[in-house]
């Protein structure tokens, strides 16, 4: 059911936000590729790591990304979601260019994700920004399933 109409903005998360973006991560991925309380502590405190969320008017969460930030300029988004209720409204798309600036402006030259093959929203996301399929990862997911590596130039 889709929630009803509402502005959003992206902010920057903290660990403050731990419980909020677990219970938000097994909204977004039934198929259970979930991130446990661990991966999502490291992902809050390390200082390589960006973590944006996309909230509502209310302040409350509807969406999230995380992106390793490495010594060489490369950039990996590691997890992006929104909430199902909230989907197919520019969330994910606000959030990635939110994200793609702050990379630009820390001089970053590049920036790459996988994705599910199956997952067209997402890959039409992602080409429709940009990316462009690199590689082909054959049975990167737990279930067996392939993923495309995708990447950007930023500069």
């Amino acid at each position: 059911m889709p929630a009803p109409k509402s502005e959003y903005s992206v902010r920057p998360m903290t660990e403050e936000q731990l419980r909020e973006v677990m219970l938000l991560n097994l909204r977004c991925f039934e198929r259970g590729e979930n991130y446990t309380k661990h991966t999502f502590k490291y992902l809050l405190t390390e200082p390589q790591v960006l973590s944006y969320r996309a909230v509502e008017e209310s302040g409350r969460m509807v969406g999230f990304i995380f992106v390793i930030a490495t010594a060489e300029n490369i950039a990996h988004i590691t997890t992006i979601g929104v909430a199902p209720e909230h989907r197919k409204r520019g969330i994910a798309r606000m959030m990635l260019e939110h994200t793609e600036r702050s990379l630009k402006n820390k001089g970053f030259g590049s920036i790459v994700l996988e994705v599910r093959v199956s997952n067209e929203n997402a890959r039409k996301l992602y080409s429709g920004s940009g990316y462009v399929v690199t590689q082909r990862l054959i049975e990167y997911y737990n279930d067996g399933e392939d993923a495309f590596l995708m990447s950007k130039v930023l500069r």
